[in-house]
């Protein structure tokens, strides 16, 4: 019988999610898309569970359906503000295109010749970035029904999965590590997820009163984008202080309104990005620029726009998850930008790791679990 080597089975696999994930790209992305907002409720829920009125604290679903409804009022709100703004966008791009083709040609010689034998026109194309955004957003939204239906069941999913812990680990023993080790987990993400939504938030609002007052047109629109783009580490931030800048130059006759929303954006990225967040942080779960970069390039080739957003985040999760066990702590710290992890205090996965039984570890082929 001819053995398989396990590297083999690996990238075979790899490359068969990959392929699913690509002609699939209709039904998982929605639930990719309703995992996020799922969680996103549950974290808004945990936090109105701490909040507490001369010690009366909200029940549970009180709280589970306070969040449901900020979420639901707060979609709402983005809809309308775009759907107000999109078409004035859209019908302003192609002049901003021309501006800025304008401005470039009228470089010297030797800036121009950067582009080498590509256009100007070609390499800067507003109207494509902006109508690629807009089908991606109108795409979400005509997935709107799906998601929700991805969420419903979600959340009623949710309720069985102590059951499912207990059904899984009681009989080693280790049921308890190994809720301790899912609370560890959850409060890390919920960390992570709660002070990226808090200065990401304050960057686009921050932006937004910025752009407002230099006079820049759709203030509003950039400020929602850079927002978004603050959810990408690194190369996020550069794109959300460049675009503004070009916005700037292309709407404005001289320099001086495109060099002061550059200074401005990228002091409040510096800021905000540099000394703020890595101080509430703590331990940073930043990923590497490198990952980052071929992590963004291969899902905008799976997932277009919408998996570019939703790509690092969720890689960060990951990284999160696997910095928790032994097995998985050199992936997290390959990934990660300065390989600084929190390693568990009390040694409580590694207990797990030899209590429980080998066949409930999941080897990877039989030659590991002889082992």
């Amino acid at each position: 019988m001819i053995k398989i080597p396990s590297y083999t089975i690996t990238a075979l696999a790899v490359v068969l999610v990959f392929y699913l994930l690509i002609v699939g790209e209709a039904l998982l992305l929605p639930l990719v898309i309703a995992i996020a907002l799922w969680y996103l409720i549950n974290t808004l829920s945990a936090a109105f569970a701490r909040v507490s009125i001369g010690g009366f604290q909200f029940p549970s679903f009180v709280c589970l359906l306070a969040s449901l409804l900020t979420f639901l009022l707060l979609i709402w709100a983005l809809i309308n503000f775009l759907s107000g703004r999109a078409d004035d966008v859209l019908q302003v791009i192609p002049v901003y295109q021309e501006n800025l083709t304008a401005r470039f040609e009228s470089l010297p010689l030797v800036v121009v010749s950067a582009f080498q034998d590509q256009s100007i026109a070609d390499w800067i194309n507003l109207p494509a970035y902006a109508t690629s955004v807009a089908t991606s957003f109108a795409g979400i939204l005509a997935s709107g029904g799906l998601i929700m239906i991805y969420i419903l069941f979600l959340f009623l999913e949710q309720g069985n999965f102590d059951q499912k812990i207990t059904a899984l680990f009681s009989s080693s023993g280790s049921e308890q590590d190994v809720r301790k080790i899912i609370g560890r987990i959850r409060n890390d993400i919920q960390k992570y997820i709660s002070i990226k939504m808090f200065t990401s938030s304050l960057t686009g609002i921050l932006s937004y009163i910025f752009l407002r007052v230099v006079e820049v047109d759709f203030a509003g629109v950039w400020g929602l984008l850079i927002f978004l783009l603050n959810f990408i580490p690194t190369v996020g931030s550069i794109i959300a202080t460049i675009f503004p800048a070009m916005i700037a130059l292309a709407q404005s006759d001289g320099y001086t309104l495109f060099i002061l929303v550059l200074a401005g954006i990228g002091v409040l990225q510096v800021c905000i990005g540099n000394i703020l967040e890595p101080r509430l942080m703590g331990n940073s779960f930043n990923l590497s620029p490198i990952v980052i970069l071929l992590n963004l390039g291969l899902w905008q080739y799976i997932w277009g726009i919408p998996g570019m957003f939703l790509c690092v985040p969720f890689l960060i999760i990951i990284t999160i998850i696997l910095s928790h066990f032994p097995q998985t702590r050199p992936i997290a710290i390959i990934l990660s930008s300065d390989g600084r992890l929190r390693v568990p205090e009390d040694g409580m996965v590694e207990n797990f790791i030899l209590k429980t039984p080998r066949s409930q570890l999941l080897p990877s082929n039989k030659d590991e679990a002889q082992d």
